[in-house]
């Protein structure tokens, strides 16, 4: 056991000074808990310091005073179930306190500290008993074990979320992945469309072209195949363009209030969704003939259809958003007539300039942005177009060039990147899309110069790379020069980045918001640059990145926007109050796919995929296993203090029993930092029967599997009041009002008892093993019910 500094406190509010001065600090009452968990390392970090409160004086009281029993917090379990008074009062406290555990451990634990321990869950207290650490959602690691394992004891009312699931936080702009899919599995397609619409208003588009970096965290890669996230998404997204005026009404009032957009790439076209939803006029300036910037212009129509881009701009246009295609800022009009025009503006206008990367040659090559742009435009061969290509980069946008030039009918296609296969920045489908085409991959060679014959190209000379991060994974390449290697080919595009052209800003105004990076200079959570009134997002601020940054970037800009033009948008939650899964879905390692067009029918202007069926899109909706903590509330006395009415008072402040147990599973988590409950007040009430009764399997000392604390009063043979708290059963105690209701008002009868323990059961979602659960809650609660006669 690792050691610690010990502290003894002799009173609470010594104790939370003590607390205040450490990192990393414990309380200890009884020690019951806590010393388990530092003997057997339950938690990776541990505590610096163990603060001693069983010292404090006068802390373990029982009295009854103004109304109301008082129990000091360091009272202890054994003191409260022998303590006449509230044997007489409150039988089910008496009740509920022998019940813990073994007579040893009542001596030495306290009412406080079994209000405040930790879950009884085998892979939070046993962590290094299966093949290596679990660090379990509880404990703010990945995944909660027992959804896949072992779950006989585990919640039959769903879980509880300790933070946002990990492929949310892949998501850049922060999608509640796990919070869709469970609409999908109730077949919910309208609520899944709204929850991803509050991030992302067209993920119809994002879907077919995002490397889909919440796919790499997703907790199924465990077992199989991730979750295929961007497929179902894809078919929610084809749901919500099928049905555009439900998902992109015009706005019910107009504010007056003007935006300008400029740039009608991803990162405007949101920023434009969500300024109109709010009712502002909002006017897009784009330079292109047609409105969607790189979706339009570089994504080829096989992975994005452009009629896809052309349906969301018409739907933003009857939303009544207006575009001015065919419009140069700083040639047709100046950025300062737009700003006195307009309140507020947003820039968003991409990467679309060539780098100089400045090898021998470089002038004799194409620039791969500029390649995908003409064939996308005209579908045909562009100029100076070869039958040896030889594309540089490793990621998407080179795999699209490649692609594409094998598409037009390129004898031989080679790609060459400074990355090894797995550090590619090309997604997964795509690389392998690409072998599938015959393409060939070379990597862990950099560029060093073009060979030319008669001002003809012939090949690139490369050298090794030998590293391309360093220790803190920047991109800092470093090369072996004295390895070299020749490429032959007669058609050289560079797709190895993009850079961003802002000088049609002109000078002044451009001196106000241009980062040395040469980039605009803004807030990249909030989108506001140095100049007032004018934002910044997508590629022109992050610089080139991948099209849901681009979103999240201008839909930052879009909430900043609005709370200054005074229509404030709620922010993003992502809290649920049951969370659940697909018992036999999660089971399935496999994940549904897309079909895919055989390589010898795949052209430039088919969509190689199709989207899943709704049936399918479904079916891997119910594989998502809705991470988080299915472990249950572990103490004897919360529910019966719930059930009573408690207050509980701390070193700050008193809270309600509901407010302490029910807010989160963790009470730690309700407890600011250093606050330490002192009592316990438990208000007199005449004419209540109550009673504890808990389900176990060893009578002298294991924790509740089900229990019930119930308090009813009876008049003339009717149940006038009730009140149920089962505990044992979900990952906080869980008060049955709707039990209660049913019971008000009615004759104790077997019927009635039935009733009210299928009524217990009905919202239950059990888990695979633990169905038993169900019967038993069923059973305990018609045979609380019963005692009443």
């Amino acid at each position: 056991m690792k050691t610690f500094k010990y502290e003894r406190a002799e009173s609470f509010e010594e104790a939370a000074t003590l607390m205040a001065a450490e990192q990393t600090a414990d309380f200890m009452a009884g020690g019951t808990d806590l010393l388990g968990k530092l003997k057997d390392e339950i938690l990776e970090e541990k505590p610096a310091a163990v603060i001693d409160l069983k010292r404090i004086p006068d802390a373990d009281f029982i009295e009854v005073k103004d109304g109301a029993l008082h129990i000091g917090a360091l009272a202890t379990l054994k003191k409260v179930a022998e303590n006449e008074e509230i044997a007489d009062k409150f039988p089910i406290l008496t009740e509920a306190a022998h019940s813990v555990a073994s007579p040893l451990i009542r001596n030495a634990a306290t009412i406080g500290g079994n209000i405040c321990q930790d879950v009884r869950c085998w892979f939070y207290r046993y962590p290094h008993e299966a093949a290596g650490r679990l660090d379990c959602a509880r404990k703010c690691g990945e995944q909660c074990y027992a959804i896949r394992g072992e779950n006989r004891y585990h919640s039959i009312f769903g879980g509880h979320k300790f933070g946002v699931s990990q492929c949310t936080q892949e998501c850049p702009a922060g999608t509640d992945i796990p919070g869709y899919m469970a609409e999908l599995r109730k077949g919910n397609w309208d609520a899944a469309a709204d929850i991803i619409m509050q991030v992302n208003p067209m993920p119809m588009i994002t879907s077919r072209i995002c490397p889909h970096p919440c796919q790499d965290a997703c907790n199924q890669c465990n077992y199989g195949d991730s979750v295929n996230t961007h497929c179902v998404e894809r078919a929610v997204g084809d749901y919500i363009l099928k049905n555009a005026d439900k998902f992109y009404p015009a706005p019910a009032e107009e504010t007056g209030k003007k935006v300008a957009i400029i740039g009608a790439g991803p990162s405007g076209l949101a920023c434009a969704f969500y300024l109109r939803k709010q009712g502002h006029a909002v006017t897009v300036f784009d330079k292109q003939e047609k409105a969607g910037g790189v979706l339009q212009y570089g994504i080829p129509h096989y992975r994005l259809p452009k009629t896809i881009v052309d349906a969301y701009v018409d739907a933003l246009a009857k939303m009544g958003v207006e575009f001015k295609q065919n419009t140069e800022i700083g040639k047709d009009i100046k950025i300062e007539e737009i700003e006195g025009a307009f309140d507020d503006i947003f820039i968003g206008t991409g990467a679309w300039k060539q780098p100089i990367l400045g090898i021998t040659g470089e002038e004799m090559t194409q620039f791969g942005l500029n390649f995908l742009v003409e064939v996308n435009k005209y579908l045909k061969k562009v100029a100076s177009f070869g039958e040896n290509i030889l594309v540089c980069g490793g990621g998407n946008v080179a795999m699209d060039v490649a692609l594409t030039a094998v598409r037009l009918g390129a004898q031989h296609v080679t790609m060459v990147c400074l990355e090894q296969p797995e550090e590619m920045p090309a997604s997964k489908e795509e690389i392998e899309r690409a072998l599938e085409e015959g393409i060939e991959i070379i990597n862990g060679r950099g560029l060093s110069k073009v060979i030319e014959e008669g001002g003809k190209v012939t090949g690139l000379e490369t050298i090794l790379c030998t590293s391309v991060f360093d220790e803190n994974h920047r991109f800092n390449p470093q090369y072996d020069e004295s390895d070299k290697l020749v490429i032959g080919a007669d058609t050289i595009i560079l797709a190895t980045g993009q850079r961003v052209d802002l000088d049609f800003l002109g000078e002044k105004f451009l001196s106000e918001i241009k980062s040395p990076r040469g980039l605009i200079e803004a807030d990249e959570a909030a989108g506001l640059t140095k100049r007032p009134h004018v934002y910044g997002g997508g590629d022109a601020v992050t610089g080139p990145n991948i099209a849901i940054r681009a979103i999240r970037g201008g839909a930052a800009a879009a909430r900043s926007i609005n709370a200054e033009l005074g229509t404030p948008v709620a922010p993003v939650t992502y809290g649920r109050e049951v969370l659940g899964f697909d018992h036999e879905g999660i089971m399935k390692n496999v994940s549904n796919k897309a079909d895919e067009l055989p390589v010898g029918e795949r052209t430039l202007d088919v969509e190689d995929s199709s989207t899943l069926s709704d049936e399918a899109a479904i079916a891997e909706a119910s594989r998502c296993m809705d991470c988080c903590c299915y472990a249950v509330s572990p103490s004897d006395i919360a529910p019966v203090l719930l059930c009573l009415d408690a207050q509980i008072v701390t070193t700050e402040r008193t809270l309600s029993a509901a407010e302490l147990f029910c807010t989160s599973p963790k009470v730690a988590e309700v407890l600011n930092k250093g606050e330490i409950v002192k009592e316990i007040i438990i208000p007199l009430q005449e004419g209540i029967e109550s009673a504890y009764t808990k389900f176990r399997l060893r009578e002298a000392i294991d924790f509740a599997i089900v229990s019930i604390a119930s308090a009813f009063r009876v008049d003339g043979g009717k149940i006038a009041e009730a009140k149920l708290v089962f505990g044992g059963v979900a990952p906080m105690p869980r008060v049955a009002d709707e039990v209660a209701e049913y019971l008000t008002g009615k004759e104790i009868t077997e019927e009635v008892a039935e009733e009210a323990g299928a009524l217990a059961v009905k919202d239950a979602i059990p888990l695979q093993y633990n169905k038993f659960k169900i019967e038993i809650l069923k059973a305990l609660v018609k045979e609380t019910v019963l005692k009443l006669k």
